[in-house]
């Protein structure tokens, strides 16, 4: 007989505790960054954690009937707020994208990071076999994605809004729409990005240039991912060592807490601390690609597939901006940047493919979950 009472043992463990690893060594860089002090970011950090963490664990017993049931609800409900934020919504950072409840900031393009893919997911769980390779399988789905992108875009939030276009396109690929159709509209955006980069506001353009020449202007536009690749690179494959980072400590990284953490991280604990995190999010991609694979619905298979890419994109973009491989847009690295809006949107992903992982196991009998 089990000492653990047999609810408890159907919620997904293992992979809380992956979480919490990266979570805590998250917390470790913050508490770091903050000069050894608990205050004030890794001691908000922990507790917006064990928040949403629970509100994970909620989602995680909820039917996968009812996310296909309301998809398109959430979906028209968040796109409704997107409308609001332009009329009525805070402008923060020279950025529209707050709408004042009072007793918080929300940001509604960040529910629509996950909704988009569960939205697309639906159209494409209800279109008959027959008809994915017909127009009728291509605009709809287009529709859905352009409208939420275009009203994020114009807040301005490039990394918001290429996170929306990410997650949606990424599912009408795994939906099974002819590869050529990717392969023109890849050849057809690459023809129409000169006249796009000129539709930019200034600082964006400034970004773009930046990122192809940093050096171009080492202490203005370009100083942020000139002093992020000297403290990466100053780590080394150990690491000056827990609190022993000049870069961060000195204030010479800006925005080493938030969208640049990774620089702090790896300037501390340098290659060896880098490849650790790198492997633990790859555990938690090959989980949810796991999930995707062993359902037969297919509203869930792309709904976790396209959670699991969305997540991916996170870390990916963070990654390649911290290393001077893509212009600065703000994307944050889950669990390791400070801030609420990301660990809420990547663990509302979580917690829907937990569901998805839950109904998966009830099916075929089992009750661990991997």
């Amino acid at each position: 007989m089990s000492l653990v009472p047999q609810p408890l043992t159907q919620f997904p463990w293992r992979v809380m505790a992956l979480l919490l690893a990266i979570a805590t060594f998250g917390t470790l860089v913050l508490y770091s960054a903050a000069d050894g002090n608990i205050f004030p970011w890794a001691i908000n950090q922990s507790v917006r954690f064990c928040i949403f963490s629970a509100m994970a664990l909620v989602l995680s017993r909820i039917p996968i009937e009812l996310f296909s049931r309301f998809a398109f609800p959430a979906y028209g409900s968040v796109l409704i707020a997107l409308i609001l934020v332009e009329l009525i919504g805070g402008v923060r950072g020279g950025s529209q994208r707050w709408i004042n409840l009072g007793f918080m900031q929300l940001q509604p393009s960040e529910f629509m990071k996950p909704i988009i893919v569960l939205a697309v997911a639906q159209f494409y769980a209800r279109l008959p076999v027959g008809e994915i390779r017909r127009w009728n399988a291509i605009w709809p789905a287009l529709l859905l994605i352009g409208l939420p992108w275009s009203l994020v875009l114009i807040q301005p939030d490039l990394g918001t809004a290429t996170m929306i276009l990410a997650g949606g396109v990424t599912v009408m690929f795994l939906a099974g729409l002819p590869l050529r159709l990717f392969v023109g509209s890849g050849t057809a955006l690459a023809a129409i990005v000169p006249i796009a980069f000129s539709f930019l506001h200034d600082y964006q353009q400034k970004r773009v240039l930046i990122f192809l020449d940093p050096e171009s202007d080492p202490l203005g536009a370009g100083y942020h991912i000139s002093q992020s690749k000297i403290a990466i690179g100053s780590g080394g494959i150990w690491g000056k060592g827990f609190l022993q980072g000049s870069q961060s400590h000195l204030d010479y990284l800006p925005e080493g807490h938030t969208d640049f953490v990774f620089a702090t991280m790896a300037e501390e604990w340098g290659l060896v601390g880098g490849i650790v995190m790198i492997g633990a999010f790859m555990l938690l991609f090959r989980w949810g690609l796991r999930v995707a694979m062993r359902t037969p619905d297919k509203f869930a298979r792309l709904v976790a597939a396209g959670l699991t890419t969305t997540i991916f994109f996170y870390v990916a973009i963070n990654l390649m901006m911290v290393m001077g491989l893509a212009p600065v847009v703000g994307i944050p690295l889950p669990f390791m940047s400070y801030g609420g809006s990301s660990m809420l949107t990547v663990m509302l992903c979580v917690g829907i493919i937990m569901a998805i992982d839950r109904s998966n196991r009830r099916s075929s009998g089992h009750r661990n979950w991997a």
